[in-house]
């Protein structure tokens, strides 16, 4: 089976695949690399690009989900560095997400978040799910930080903020108030987009920061988040290469689709 991997910030270089060349779809060029890892075949993007090219606010989702799905990609495991909302949370943390807080449900350019843009395309509908990632991809991810020895937990809600700036501490308390674990600025639209494709899609986190006003004392400070990002490198390619031996077969779907030929 073929699964893609997207990986985000400090992991440009995470995989030994070909060089990123461009996928044409009805929402721009999308930059796809290919190759072998841990026994698997995969397709790679790196959201932002060699160098941190592309701010959160410049990902192009759309593309790259849909690259994803025409290559052939059965299941998608993507990764996030993330600002932790829960005190409790120890920095450094990994985070198998198994909800989401993405009410804006909107690109980064504002548009709404979806595939379905053109009135009267075959298979136009509504995704309807009860959560949104994948469970076996979920499981295999645990079972991968696990086995690598990594502080995870297992669930929590994803929170998709709007970027390139962080977040006021009244954004934040309001987050903390609708349940959310941990935030970051990419991975909402990746998850709604991915089940839109019908590709299973799970996520993983990594936290790197007290996000504002979370721990008012004790702020984390700027060169501990960069630390932090370097070190989430490691944690997320050893768990990678654990998790992805354990997805035997293409995963279900998550949730259906009410649609219209």
């Amino acid at each position: 089976m073929r699964i893609g991997i997207i990986t985000g910030s400090g992991t440009y270089s995470l995989l030994d695949t070909t060089d990123p060349t461009p996928v044409a779809t009805p929402f721009g060029d999308a930059f796809v690399s290919q190759g072998t890892f841990a026994g698997a075949e995969v397709l790679h993007i790196t959201r932002h690009g060699e160098g941190h090219h592309r701010l959160s606010s410049a990902v192009t989702h759309q593309a790259n989900i849909w690259a994803l799905r025409e290559r052939g990609a059965q299941a998608i495991l993507a990764v996030t560095v993330c600002g932790a909302l829960d005190p409790e949370l120890e920095l450094g943390t990994l985070i198998v997400f198994d909800d989401l807080h993405f009410l804006a449900n909107r690109l980064p350019d504002g548009s709404l978040c979806t595939l379905h843009t053109e009135p009267g395309t075959p298979g136009r509908g509504h995704w309807i799910f009860d959560l949104p990632f994948s469970e076996p991809l979920r499981h295999a991810l645990l079972a991968g930080a696990r086995e690598c020895g990594f502080a995870v937990r297992d669930g929590g809600c994803y929170g998709h903020v709007d970027g390139p700036r962080f977040n006021s501490r009244t954004e934040i308390r309001s987050l903390m108030q609708a349940g959310v674990t941990a935030v970051s600025q990419t991975a909402g639209p990746e998850t709604v987009l991915a089940g839109e494709a019908k590709v299973p899609y799970a996520l993983l986190g990594y936290a790197t920061d007290y996000a504002n006003g979370v721990k008012p004392e004790e702020p984390t400070p700027v060169e501990e988040l960069v630390r932090l990002v370097g070190a989430s490198t490691e944690s997320f390619a050893r768990t990678l290469a654990e998790a992805v031996p354990r997805i035997g077969a293409a995963p279900e779907q998550v949730g259906t689709h009410f649609s219209w030929p």
